[in-house]
């Protein structure tokens, strides 16, 4: 039976990053990338200027990711560098490479905080020396660095940014995080890594080794169940954001509520498994899920 990788054997360990992740990845591969998220990154409908700006901080987002996750060598000195080049960034010498300098024009025009971007940053710094979260609170601690941050720079986006907001999208993102982690089980653990709380598995009985069988047995089921249940609860606190929006902030924020709830009734209707395969939302279920979120608010 294969067993959790351990945090040095990470290179090899993820299989859905088979490619190499370097220090700035071609931008339109990453950008590419975002039609395969849960959620519409950049809906087409939005104006072009927004879609952009979201392309961009996503493009950012999962360049961080890629080099904590599956980058060769020093990934904390890589995300040093990272770090470096943000100072660049905010001190107007970003470069000729098409991220960094692409988001130094978002920045700029949309007056985005350095503290949110190095706040991902620290996430995968993180993820270099911690590897397992005792209680489903430390884990929000951890979205609050790898989820959260993203939501509050879409608001800044949409110069729709205030306190009461913020509160709201972190809930919003936090849950997305939550369900991400709960598909990308076995994926973490064989990359060393369990972001299912530990009360949780020991409460179920679930061994670590039981996270990479072919199937999930009852146990696994449970917890997983918990988590998105713990997940739609926060969707539905962080909801009202939709109706706090107006415009092209509105619709975007609706489709990543929309996206969350479709990906939670994927998880359900796999009956938590997601050990057999990786249950994936239905473009048809993100869609329905969008309508009705517009049209109440996003709260059920």
């Amino acid at each position: 039976m294969p067993t959790l990788g351990q945090p040095a054997e990470r290179d090899e360990a993820r299989p859905m990053h088979a490619e190499a992740a370097q220090a700035s990845p071609p931008l339109e591969r990453l950008r590419a990338r975002a039609r395969h998220e849960n959620f519409p990154v950049a809906l087409r409908v939005l104006p072009p200027r927004y879609r952009r700006h979201l392309l961009t901080l996503y493009a950012f987002a999962r360049m961080v990711d890629d080099i904590g996750d599956a980058a060769p060598g020093d990934r904390l000195s890589l995300l040093d560098g990272v770090s470096a080049q943000l100072d660049r960034v905010y001190s107007g010498t970003a470069g000729d490479d098409p991220l960094y300098r692409g988001l130094a024009h978002t920045v700029s025009m949309c007056d985005l905080p350095r503290s949110e971007l190095e706040r991902l940053v620290e996430a995968n710094r993180r993820d270099q020396v911690v590897y397992r979260y005792r209680t489903f609170d430390e884990l929000l601690s951890y979205c609050a660095l790898s989820a959260n941050p993203v939501g509050r720079l879409v608001l800044r986006v949409f110069d729709s940014d205030s306190e009461r907001r913020r509160l709201l999208s972190d809930r919003i993102c936090s849950a997305l995080q939550v369900l991400e982690h709960c598909q990308d089980v076995v994926e973490d653990a064989y990359a060393g890594r369990v972001y299912l709380p530990t009360v949780d598995l020991e409460r179920y009985g679930v061994a670590e080794d039981d996270l990479v069988a072919a199937r999930a047995g009852t146990g696994v089921r449970a917890a997983v169940a918990l988590q998105v249940q713990r997940a739609v609860r926060l969707l539905d606190e962080g909801a009202p954001l939709v109706n706090d929006l107006r415009g092209a902030a509105r619709l975007a924020v609706a489709g990543y509520v929309a996206g969350g709830r479709a990906t939670a009734r994927a998880l359900a209707d796999a009956g938590f498994d997601v050990l057999a395969r990786t249950p994936r939302p239905r473009r048809s279920h993100v869609a329905a899920s969008l309508l009705t979120s517009l049209g109440s608010g996003g709260v059920r």
